[in-house]
């Protein structure tokens, strides 16, 4: 009996011992991945000062991503460029076998909104006017430094599997992952990391909204607009009648809805009529569905508009995407790393620089904050925009997190999140947010069941089923005339 109970206390010891060992393990590691974030500090800072000096715009960041690029094949990664038809698109990889993790790096600027990095509106001296009103700055060198740092604890450790950093230009275009995720860039990764700059520490947990960004061209006849008006057809005048189609069919959307457009292209002078007129519009909804059956209404519109005034119309799908798939294994890994880090800690004349911009833009002065928000227990309903980083989430396991790099409450994709983010106060942000990104890493290299959970919800709310574009399966990103 005793030799029994002897036995049975000896195994459940050996458990034990077997279950609290990796644990051990992983934490050891993630220790030292924290340390080699740490180390690669300046290098961080050099990449989001460099790229807030460039702020290259959509598909023309090509010194940005040549920076980048060149940053990673000194670190010892091996780089694709010109991926799925897109110059400023690469794919940095180290290492091999599974597991793969997926890295996400952006670092496109806004057009309009340069600004010194001081706290009030002053425009750039060295006459760039284009801004990192998003952060995309931080955003690609936090993750660019967060891949290095866990590609050398990889080395240093000997542990297996592959990282895979992806740069992915165009988001604020919502175009650059679109057609990646088109092109199979992201198929065979088992979960990717996203994070972006904010005015908040929290993981990401609402889905944000599908979307269709499309132009619509009419074509007419060219005339005097006052000596023979009758042999014109105006382009203009379809453009406004499909805009006033389209804002009576506002009444009778749902209220998750969202429309919005701008007119490119309205005709060359008032005494000609306009032969030729360009409307741009992006719809957005819950789901794709919602997204598909308002635009196929609007197509109507279109349609209609040019029959009205005898003229032809051309319609680009430019691009398009899902709402962001949650995935709640992968979310609470990420609230634990960014509670293990904490918040990025601001001295008191950074948090007077967020306070006097808060001034400046009439809120209140709250300065940076410096609290880690809760991960609440179901995803939250849908705000803010669209991103394309929606079409990795339903191709891998994918989750995000942000940090605080901008003031509380003041206006996002603005001047004032601009000078933010080219400033040091920023730049702690960024730092923060490559040791979530690395000790994340970490745990998905080594603990096999985390993997298996985030893998496991993915198929239970894919139901399998593949991903399939919103893009015309030939179609291929328009590119920018070259200046």
């Amino acid at each position: 009996m005793l030799n029994r109970l002897g036995a049975q206390i000896t195994g459940i010891l050996i458990l034990a011992l077997a279950v609290s060992l990796p644990a051990q393990s992983i934490k050891k590691t993630k220790k030292a991945a924290l340390a080699e974030v740490s180390s690669l500090k300046p290098l961080i800072d050099e990449m989001a000062s460099r790229l807030w000096d460039l702020s290259e715009t959509a598909l023309r960041e090509t010194q940005s991503a040549a920076f980048l690029t060149g940053k990673l094949q000194q670190a010892g990664f091996t780089v694709e460029k010109n991926v799925a038809g897109m110059p400023t698109a690469f794919v940095a990889t180290y290492g091999s076998g599974k597991p793969v993790i997926g890295i996400l790096a952006e670092f496109d600027a806004l057009p309009g909104v340069g600004n010194q990095p001081v706290p009030e509106r002053k425009k750039r001296d060295d006459g760039v006017t284009s801004g990192q009103g998003c952060g995309h700055n931080l955003f690609g060198a936090a993750s660019v430094g967060g891949a290095i740092a866990l590609k050398n604890i990889m080395q240093k450790h000997g542990l297996n599997g592959t990282v895979k950093l992806f740069g992915t230009p165009a988001e604020e275009t919502v175009v650059g992952k679109v057609y990646m995720a088109k092109a199979g860039v992201f198929d065979g990764v088992d979960a990717v990391i996203d994070w972006h700059p904010g005015t908040k520490n929290e993981v990401k947990n609402q889905p944000g909204r599908a979307m269709n960004n499309f132009q619509v061209e009419f074509f007419g006849q060219a005339a005097h607009a006052s000596a023979d008006p009758w042999n014109g057809r105006s382009a203009l005048d379809a453009v406004e009648m499909m805009n006033f189609g389209v804002n009576l069919m506002r009444e009778h959307v749902k209220p998750t809805t969202r429309i919005h457009y701008v007119i490119p292209s309205g005709g060359e002078a008032p005494n000609v009529v306009p032969e030729y007129a360009k409307v741009w519009y992006y719809i957005r909804d819950i789901n794709r569905d919602e997204v598909e059956k308002y635009y196929n209404r609007i197509l109507k519109i279109a349609e209609g508009a040019a029959m009205a005034t005898r003229t032809t119309h051309k319609v680009t799908l430019i691009t398009g995407v899902h709402r962001y798939l949650i995935n709640r294994p992968l979310q609470e890994a990420l609230q634990k790393n960014l509670e293990l880090v904490g918040p990025p800690r601001f001295t008191e004349s950074e948090q007077e620089f967020a306070r006097s911009l808060q001034r400046f833009t009439g809120k209140e002065e709250k300065g940076f904050s410096s609290e880690i928000e809760p991960l609440a227990d179901t995803v939250q309903p849908p705000k803010g925009g669209s991103t394309d980083v929606a079409e990795v989430s339903w191709i891998t396991p994918t989750a995000g997190f942000s940090v605080v790099t901008a003031a509380q409450d003041i206006p996002w994709h603005s001047w004032a999140t601009t000078a933010c983010h080219g400033t040091e106060a920023g730049r702690k942000g960024a730092l923060v947010a490559a040791k979530v990104i690395a000790a994340t890493g970490v745990d998905l290299l080594l603990d096999k069941k985390l993997l298996k959970r985030a893998q496991a919800f993915f198929a239970e709310k894919t139901q399998g089923k593949p991903y399939v574009s919103p893009i015309p399966k030939d179609q291929q990103p328009v590119l920018p005339e070259t200046e």
